[in-house]
């Protein structure tokens, strides 16, 4: 009924920087999203519309299954996190790793991918990390810039290394299966952890005062740290190669992975009611946390489509006559200023929704069997390939000013080092992002090897 007030495309640039506006002024951004989608959508259509969708928008996306597999995983990295198997992978790493210069920082890499791979979330990987290595690396006396810049950047494993929870809050907004994304994670993240160890070696190369010598643990101590991981290690190889293997889905692996964590802090006895309490807590508040958010984005794309933005991004697309690559070049260093303004799960839900369509027209339009002509692949590739691509970008959000949530989180633990030596610290690993992300661009194949491999 306000049709005549403005255009509907105009309304929804508009809504686009209203919203980037109450960001700015810390509104919440499920409830920014919700307040823009339900006065846009009331202002093109009506208050009956809005009321309508109201009454059967939150069921309906509350109640998508593969939803479900997100508290799963959440509780499992919060029983995790309390019965202290960052400690283990640390310790193990440590034990393999130490003989190396800088070895003490390249464990608490490692031990980041895996506990991540556990937990699926970033900064709980970076808080576990932090409170379990820190200490440690400061005892033996590791530069506070290395220190605190390897844990800040090991923590952003845990968003890209299965399972992940904004891995699955993609596939589910561009409707692409999650087990294949799962997949495609495997060869990036591997890359990623060799990376930032390489980074770490050259970085103790060129100022060795950065990192002690070496020291290496004797045998015994080898074995025993070896053996205290390898439960932790079982439960992640039942999780995610059952995924991988096909014997079961994501959901009910990630029932499993809760089973198993709780069974292992039950028989170490260090899973008490009261740490059972905090998790289911902990895990309730977050997903409550997500899908608000969930709901807050499908009304802002409800209202944008409606007026028109993400087609007409689409259209400008085809009609700059850009190169695909520059194109998609062009949308993930968008993703990467967006990174530094807001956290990895509410950017994904905010601009996939419109970058998506603007990728499959270039790409050739909807899937229909042939490949497409942009990037020479399927639609169906472009989802695994720009997803991966997507969730890197994200990460180094989670390290960059002025937000980087990781460097907020380390800084807090460390007492002895300032904010801007831990943005001094993460420097390294941003440079080897940013080369990961060349790689992928320039060989897609490192992304789709494994689905078309184990799917194939």
């Amino acid at each position: 009924m306000f049709e005549w007030i403005v255009e509907p495309f105009g309304l929804g640039l508009l809504g686009t920087f209203a919203l980037i506006g109450l960001i700015v002024l810390r509104m919440p951004i499920s409830f920014a999203m919700i307040l823009v989608g339900g006065i846009g959508v009331t202002i093109l259509n009506g208050p009956a519309i809005f009321l309508a969708q109201l009454k059967t928008l939150a069921y309906g996306q509350f109640s998508i299954y593969d939803l479900s597999v997100v508290p799963m995983f959440l509780l499992m990295g919060a029983l995790a996190t309390k019965i202290g198997m960052g400690r283990d992978l640390f310790q193990a790493a440590q034990a393999w790793l130490g003989w190396l210069r800088g070895g003490a920082a390249m464990s608490a890499v490692a031990a980041c991918a895996t506990f991540g791979a556990v937990c699926g979330s970033s900064l709980a990987t970076a808080t576990t990390m932090g409170k379990v290595a820190l200490p440690e690396l400061e005892r033996l006396k590791y530069s506070g810039s290395l220190a605190t810049g390897t844990i800040a950047a090991g923590g952003v494993l845990g968003i890209l290394i299965p399972p992940s929870v904004v891995l699955v809050i993609y596939a589910i907004i561009v409707e692409a299966n999650i087990v294949t994304m799962f997949m495609a994670a495997l060869v990036p993240g591997v890359i990623a952890v060799l990376f930032f160890m390489l980074a770490i070696a050259v970085v103790v190369r060129i100022w060795p005062h950065a990192a002690p010598q070496a020291t290496k643990m004797d045998r015994d101590a080898r074995r025993g740290a070896t053996r205290a991981v390898l439960p932790v290690l079982l439960i992640f190889a039942a999780v995610i190669g059952g995924i991988y293997l096909g014997l079961y889905n994501p959901t009910p692996a990630a029932a499993i992975g809760v089973f198993l964590v709780a069974v292992y802090g039950l028989i170490r006895k260090q899973l008490r009611w009261k740490d059972a309490k905090s998790a289911l807590y902990d895990t309730a508040r977050t997903s409550g946390m997500i899908y608000l958010i969930l709901l807050g984005a499908e009304m802002l794309k409800i209202f944008m489509s409606r007026a028109g933005v993400p087609q007409a991004a689409a259209s400008w697309a085809i009609e700059s006559g850009l190169p695909p690559f520059t194109i998609l070049i062009a949308l993930l260093i968008a993703l990467i200023i967006l990174g530094c303004l807001m956290d990895s799960l509410s950017m994904i839900l905010l601009v996939i929704p419109f970058f998506w369509p603007v990728l499959v027209e270039v790409n050739g339009g909807l899937y229909q069997g042939a490949d497409g002509a942009g990037f020479g692949m399927s639609t169906e590739d472009l989802k695994i390939w720009f997803g991966i691509l997507a969730l890197i970008v994200v990460e180094l959000g989670l390290i960059t000013p002025p937000v980087g949530m990781n460097v907020f989180v380390i800084s807090g633990l460390s007492k002895n080092t300032s904010m801007a030596e831990t943005y001094k610290g993460v420097m390294p690993f941003f440079t080897v992002e940013l080369l990961r992300v060349a790689l992928l661009l320039a060989l897609p194949g490192l992304v789709l090897f494994v689905p078309h491999l184990l799917q194939g």
